[in-house]
């Protein structure tokens, strides 16, 4: 796992985070819980995939 990776998770959030605040101040509560969930999809597709090479990687490993 790479600096990177951990960097990448942080700017989503932070970009979700900020998109959040935006619409519930404007009064657009349902489309902020939408950009929320659609950050929280973002991010766990990025770890499902991370955790997939971490599975193939240690098949290879042990030649399995």
């Amino acid at each position: 796992m790479d600096v990177d990776f951990i960097f990448k998770i942080a700017a989503i959030g932070i970009i979700v985070t900020v998109l959040h605040q935006l619409l519930v101040r404007s009064g657009r509560e349902e489309q902020a819980m939408l950009t929320s969930l659609a950050g929280l999809v973002v991010v766990l597709l990025m770890i499902v995939n991370a955790i997939s090479d971490l599975f193939v990687t240690v098949k290879n490993l042990f030649g399995l």
